[in-house]
């Protein structure tokens, strides 16, 4: 492999700015290994088969660790983050005007808080330590950024760059964080100086890698002698009203009078399911499920964003609301639980849109009991086709890291169906206005919780726990009075 002719960094040789024994990188190797970070981000999520440069991006991200100060390494990491982030949410602006500056800034403020923590691990501690800490101290930050604050956003997270390709069950067994832990640790990890303690290290870690690799067939999914295949058709529909809805469920109907089930997406209506739907959900002895608003304040201002299931007899049977609502947005209140439909079929569990992104609200379903996920999605035509695409990246990864079977449904594309090892059956293009999909939900057993979200969760507070140790000592230090002059 081509990282294998990259020669292996010196060994450190103590404490302190200097302690490294390696000379502070210039600003020619800043650029070059900035260059290689963001051209290897993007070549790595344009195209699917090049997504194994995102371990080139991790090498070179750390590499920029090596400039002469803290500051510096800051500016750096944010640098490249601007470069890498902005480009490829360029929609952002399209959403939110000249705040997505904003935005694109607060992403990449954490690549710099990346960077200049390993080169404060680097000056403190020396190379080797700072080689041992990077996957601990990458996996702290990014799953800090993605899953642990306000502004938490996941979608550029360096496990995804291999959501569109094959094998996603097993790329994807120690969950998507996990995914850039075991990439920064094989990019680093064999520029250690070879010893007993690295011998040791390599051993744990090739063994790492084959309960990785074999994880997924080891439990191979057996389907629960009380779950039946559920046949599901999908529409687009983005801003129509009730009686166009109903024209389209009509036709859906049509076309696929097997379904037993139809679904819409999110805010496929600007209430609650209107009693017209619920009448011919009535007539036509069908499940429904829809996304809607449901209203807190007599004036509807005030409500949750919820999925709705509408019975054969036009009653509601089961609501949920949306967990996580998109920030800065008038998105709703967020969910005060969640809860599952238990089903004619088996337990659903029902995540709207951003929800999905996040895996504190997936892992929370699981941990019910759910044996597939609907995710009805409301993204605007209006956003663009990257943003589709960018989004649809993240449903195939969810089943293929919890070993379910998932049904997204989009107002204007990307709606997949995707089987449980990730591979997706069936999909509805963007634009796509009123395009149809069909497919099977085949529940089984439960699904599981990868390893990388207690991993995730230890490496932030000891990244944390680390900067803020480095950055008291730094205190200190500059507070201690200048040595006095010895007298001659």
């Amino acid at each position: 492999p081509p990282l294998a002719a990259i020669p292996p960094l010196p060994a450190g040789e103590g404490r302190g700015e200097g302690g490294s024994g390696t000379k502070p990188m210039g600003w020619r190797g800043a650029f070059g290994w900035g260059a290689l970070a963001v051209a290897s981000f993007h070549l790595a999520f344009l195209y699917p088969a090049l997504a194994f440069l995102i371990a080139f991006y991790l090498l070179a991200v750390f590499r920029l660790s090596e400039v002469a100060t803290p500051r510096r390494a800051m500016w750096a990491g944010v640098t490249v983050g601007l470069l890498c982030f902005g480009p490829q949410l360029g929609f952002f602006y399209t959403i939110f005007g000249f705040s997505a500056v904003a935005l694109w800034a607060v992403l990449a403020f954490w690549l710099g808080m990346y960077v200049m923590t390993q080169h404060l691990v680097r000056a403190h501690f020396g190379v080797k330590a700072a080689m041992w800490l990077a996957p601990v101290l990458w996996l702290g930050f990014e799953f800090f950024r993605s899953e642990l604050y306000f502004l938490r956003f996941t979608w550029l997270s360096a496990g995804y760059a291999f959501a569109e390709g094959p094998n996603l069950a097993v790329i994807y067994w120690p969950g998507v964080y996990g995914v850039g832990f075991l990439l920064m640790a094989s990019v680093v990890w064999p520029l250690l100086p070879r010893n007993r303690a690295y011998e040791a290290a390599q051993g744990f870690f090739v063994g790492m890698l084959a309960l990785y690799c074999i994880g997924p067939s080891a439990a191979p999914h057996v389907e629960r002698a009380d779950a039946k295949p559920l046949r599901i058709a999908a529409v687009q529909i983005e801003h129509k009203h009730d009686l166009e809805v109903l024209e389209a469920l009509k036709l859906l109907r049509v076309k696929h009078p097997e379904a037993e089930v139809l679904a819409l997406s999110e805010l496929a209506f600007d209430g609650i399911v209107t009693p017209r739907i619920r009448k011919w959900c009535a007539q036509e002895k069908v499940y429904l499920v829809a996304g809607g608003k449901d209203p807190v304040s007599a004036d509807g201002k005030v409500f949750y964003n919820s999925v709705f299931v509408v019975g054969p007899h036009g009653n509601v049977l089961h609501k949920q609301a949306k967990t996580i609502p998109i920030q800065l947005m008038a998105d709703g209140l967020p969910a005060p639980e969640q809860t599952l439909w238990d089903s004619p079929w088996g337990k659903l569990g029902f995540c709207i849109c951003y929800d999905k992104s996040f895996t504190s609200v997936t892992d929370k379903l699981v941990r019910l009991g759910a044996q597939a996920l609907i995710v009805p999605t409301a993204d605007e035509i209006e956003w663009g086709a990257y943003e589709h695409r960018l989004h649809a990246r993240i449903a195939p990864v969810r089943a293929a890291e919890h070993h379910l079977p998932v049904l997204r449904v989009a107002s204007s594309g990307i709606s997949q169906f995707i089987e449980r090892d990730g591979r997706v059956t069936a999909t509805a293009p963007y634009p796509g206005d009123l395009a149809l999909l069909s497919g099977t939900l085949r529940l089984g057993e439960t699904g599981r919780i990868p390893p990388d979200r207690l991993l995730g969760r230890l490496c932030a507070w000891l990244s944390w726990l680390l900067l803020a140790w480095l950055a008291f000592t730094a205190f200190r230090r500059r507070k201690q009075p200048p040595p006095a002059a010895s007298k001659s």
